[in-house]
């Protein structure tokens, strides 16, 4: 099965309660877009949610005035998506695309990354991605990404991933991102599990 049809699979079996990445509230991904990008600007500016799936971050920028692009291999979790905005839908841009594959995405000021990384463990994966990243923020744009951390699980959605520090997330992606702050997060599960996060903002600067 390879990485389209997996989740794919995911989305199409499994009820929201039953994925172990849902959030009743983003309320650290809201914390952290709203700290570097103020709501309320004018033109509003652009979030692109990588892998947002079925969150209802999108839901919550667009509550606040962002233009978003909400991003994601899986045409059943965008489906799902649409529904959970209720008439909204169309105050979103949804866009079915793999990230490693240079997907073509119009730039965006905030580059919002929760759990697509850490699952990129082949090297070519990490660079393809970081290509997509390079390519879709603009020098002086901002990049938040959440990851397990050191201490958080060694496996997804019966995937190997990659944990990170902030350190190591930020000498993975290279000089020209500079790294401004992170913040740890202890996810609870919606059948009450602990999973350790890191999520780390940075700052393109060439």
């Amino acid at each position: 099965m390879n990485t389209k049809e997996h989740w794919e699979s995911i989305y199409q079996s499994k009820p929201d309660e039953s994925l172990s990445w849902t959030q009743p509230e983003p309320v650290l991904s809201l914390k952290l877009i709203t700290q570097i990008c103020p709501a309320g600007q004018v033109p509003p500016s652009h979030i692109l949610d990588v892998g947002g799936g079925c969150s209802v971050l999108s839901e919550r920028l667009i509550d606040r005035g962002y233009f978003v692009t909400l991003l994601d291999i899986s045409q059943a979790a965008l489906d799902r998506a649409r529904t959970h905005l209720v008439g909204r839908a169309h105050l979103v841009r949804f866009l079915v695309a793999d990230i490693t594959a240079s997907p073509g995405i119009a730039p965006c000021d905030v580059w919002h990354d929760r759990a697509v990384f850490h699952f990129l463990t082949e090297p070519a994966q990490r660079t393809a991605y970081k290509a997509s990243l390079l390519s879709t923020l603009p020098v002086g744009g901002h990049a938040v990404i959440g990851t397990f951390a050191l201490d958080g699980p060694e496996k997804c959605s019966g995937l190997l991933i990659q944990r990170y520090s902030p350190s190591s997330l930020a000498a993975e992606l290279g000089p020209q991102f500079a790294l401004l702050f992170s913040e740890s997060e202890t996810h609870m599960t919606p059948w009450g599990a602990p999973q350790s996060f890191q999520f780390s903002v940075f700052k393109r600067s060439w």
